[in-house]
């Protein structure tokens, strides 16, 4: 197992933001502490190129992170915000590489991405990683291209940029309704929602995963872009989620058992309990 990191990714935050440095920190603690897998360890090897960025992005969404107002009450501006957001791009463009070349790969960056819209940084936020990747990839070769997002919340920036785009399709399952209010049906010819209703039994949630994976599946992808988001875990604090540690263990195997490149971005998960979480996922995938 490949993972992405750079401690200097902990450098931000607000007091009270959910999306703080220490989703990242304390896991990369529990990581190193733990032995049962085996880890090599990498830092991105640079920010993403603005070239690559935009072709995600308008110009504006990278212009607007060099300016100090918060852009909204979820997504406060920090100094040099935009030098963390590119990085965090960057090592998700490193993750694509290193799946491409047979590794299991997984990058622990924040921020997050998966609700930046292609106009708009927003939902903690500013570049939207995954998208940046998977275009990158059908830039640069890949014909079939899957996006995977089992975030509780909708990846609704990734569906924005995604829409309509040749050579990928975007598999999303979240509770809907709730934040940010999308996702309730399916969009264009290559955007696929999977709503879950707000209170829904855990054997509900797991049967709308397996469908959407299953649906996956029959796309029959050369390579899988996973946003890995762990909120809808049943003791995170932002959304009354009902999923088990052991859940997330069975994600993993699920995508390995796909048996093709596969890369996982962080997004989402902000209680205590993310490492433990992050590691049962790791673990999946690698049939530990």
């Amino acid at each position: 197992m490949k993972i992405i990191t750079d401690e200097r990714c902990t450098g931000y935050g607000q007091r009270g933001h959910p999306e703080r440095p220490e989703r990242v920190s304390r896991t990369l603690s529990r990581l190193r502490e733990q032995t049962e897998l085996p880890i090599l360890w990498t830092e991105p090897s640079g920010p993403a190129a603005e070239e690559i960025i935009l072709r995600a992005h308008t110009p504006g969404v990278l212009a607007r992170l060099e300016i100090a107002e918060d852009i909204d009450e979820d997504t406060p501006w920090y100094e040099n915000i935009g030098t963390y957001a590119r990085a965090s791009a960057g090592a998700s463009l490193d993750a694509l590489q290193a799946a491409r070349q047979g590794e299991t790969v997984f990058s622990l960056m924040r921020p997050p991405g998966h609700h930046a819209l292609r106009e708009r940084s927003m939902g903690f936020c500013f570049l939207n990683n995954v998208a940046i990747a998977a275009l990158e990839a059908t830039a640069t070769g890949s014909k079939r291209v899957a996006v995977f997002d089992f975030d509780v919340h909708h990846g609704n920036g990734t569906e924005n940029i995604l829409l309509n785009q040749r050579g990928i399709e975007f598999f999303s399952v979240q509770q809907f309704p709730g934040y940010p209010f999308t996702g309730g049906e399916n969009a264009g010819h290559n955007c696929f929602n999977y709503p879950v209703l707000p209170g829904a039994p855990r054997e509900t949630y797991r049967a709308t995963l397996t469908r959407a994976l299953d649906d996956l599946r029959s796309f029959r992808p050369d390579l899988v872009a996973v946003s890995a988001g762990f909120d809808a875990y049943v003791r995170d604090p932002v959304v009354s989620g009902v999923l088990q540690v052991e859940d997330f263990y069975w994600l993993g195997q699920n995508l390995r058992a796909l048996g093709v490149p596969m890369f996982s971005l962080l997004e989402g998960g902000y209680s205590r309990d993310l490492p433990e979480l992050i590691l049962a996922y790791l673990k999946g995938i690698e049939g530990k």
